[in-house]
């Protein structure tokens, strides 16, 4: 055959089977092409999954407006359907009553709505907890996808992003929630202006003027009492509970095969993380609470009269007085028998020992060492039905509000979504 022949056969396809057309240039054996084949259509496969998966990423990354909207919508509703019960731990917490007027859980939720009512009872402080619930829950959740996202953009591994962020997230919340609690607690305590039903030295005639009072005679730092140990206790809390509840989430929507894993899975997710997250914490809020409620041996001598227990306080809530106390000496220590961030449920047990420090990490060695596990877990029960709760109704309402706001997308002036 002549190389003119040979030349046009090389391009003649249809004389040629395709196998012989590659091997006459010599590209590659026949059995390789089904290789070949095989392995472009795994490189398709790969970028398609990539592409599904940016894609559902992209949808599970709302922007920042609605997560916040969202999250504080659902944070303030989470902590207004319980805050009856934060005021009942409170009111256990700081019962100077003797004997204490303050027992078990549902025979103070009675004497409390018997006596004082629900508005100016069981919801006495309500006000100072919706200021500042619905900033910081705002804060909270904008801090938290922004943290977030970034991350894990840079890197990250999951887990240890929801872990960080949460921890990132609380600590920029802080500034506003710590001193709302203060308010709250004190207002709790006292439940309505000229209460004849508690003793709790305030007497506050409404939030503006417990906060100008507290101001006034306290100075600006007593907002912030306890902002240490509520953050020992908080941050570990919020990490721990975002990040189990991420990881619930992914575990739900492999489970169910997409994104809309539906009401009890939403509720069963969020109440796992809050309550779990609660327990592990557990140790740190009976610290955190102990530290805050020790008393000096003078208030615990005009309360109960002489006693042999040399109590000295961690910290003094104030320097000041309240409106019932105005006559006492500038500069006396005051310190009242509670919390100052909720959920706060351990209750002190009578006899139990003081912790004669501010410091957390010497007052978990020394809580161990005299009330072992059990006093490290005391209250363990009412903080995971706290924690659970309030988790899940908090979480539940978020994903439901980020899905009418995908629905219903704010728009900024063009027209475009709001990122």
């Amino acid at each position: 055959m002549s190389l003119t022949s040979r030349i046009f056969n090389l391009f003649a396809p249809d004389q040629l089977t395709p196998t012989d057309g590659r091997e006459a240039i010599g590209l590659v054996e026949g059995e390789n092409y089904g290789g070949m084949r095989d392995d472009i259509s795994l490189q398709a496969g790969k970028r398609k999954q990539k592409l599904e998966m940016e894609e559902e990423e992209d949808e599970g990354r709302p922007p920042y407006l609605h997560s916040m909207l969202a999250g504080g919508i659902g944070g303030t509703t989470g902590d207004l359907l319980m805050h009856s019960l934060d005021t009942v731990k409170t009111r256990q917490q700081g019962d100077r009553h003797m004997p204490p007027k303050y027992n078990s859980m549902s025979s103070s939720y009675i004497t409390i709505f018997r006596q004082e009512g629900l508005r100016r009872g069981l919801y006495s402080g309500v006000t100072p907890a919706f200021l500042g619930s619905f900033p910081g829950t705002v804060i909270f959740f904008g801090t938290y996808e922004y943290s977030k996202r970034h991350m894990i953009d840079a890197g990250v591994t999951p887990s240890l992003a929801y872990l960080a962020a949460g921890f990132v997230a609380d600590f920029a919340a802080s500034f506003v929630y710590v001193p709302s609690e203060v308010l709250k607690t004190r207002l709790q305590l006292q439940g309505r202006h000229n209460n004849p039903f508690s003793k709790s030295g305030y007497n506050y005639r409404s939030t503006i003027d417990a906060a100008r009072t507290i101001v006034r005679q306290e100075g600006f730092s007593a907002l912030f009492y306890g902002y240490k140990a509520t953050i020992f206790r908080d941050l570990p809390f919020s990490a721990l509970q975002f990040a189990f509840y991420e990881q619930g989430q992914d575990l739900a929507r492999k489970w169910v095969g997409h994104r809309d894993i539906g009401l009890r899975l939403e509720f069963l997710t969020g109440a796992t993380a809050g309550g779990m997250a609660g327990i592990i914490t557990c140790p740190l809020d009976v610290v955190k609470t102990r530290i805050q409620t020790q008393l000096n041996p003078q208030e615990q001598a005009s309360s109960t009269g002489p006693t042999n227990l040399q109590q000295k306080p961690a910290k003094p809530l104030g320097t000041g007085t309240s409106h019932s106390l105005a006559a006492a000496p500038k500069g006396q220590q005051q310190l009242r028998t509670i919390s100052t961030s909720s959920p706060s449920t351990s209750v002190r047990k009578p006899g139990s020992v003081s912790l004669d420090t501010s410091s957390v990490i010497t007052g978990l060695k020394l809580l161990y060492q005299t009330e072992g596990i059990a006093g490290c877990f005391r209250g363990v029960g009412p903080r995971f039905v706290w924690t659970s709760v309030q988790s899940a109704t908090m979480l539940v309402l978020y994903q439901a509000l980020l899905r009418q706001l995908e629905a219903h997308p704010l728009t900024s002036v063009d027209g475009d979504r709001v990122v």
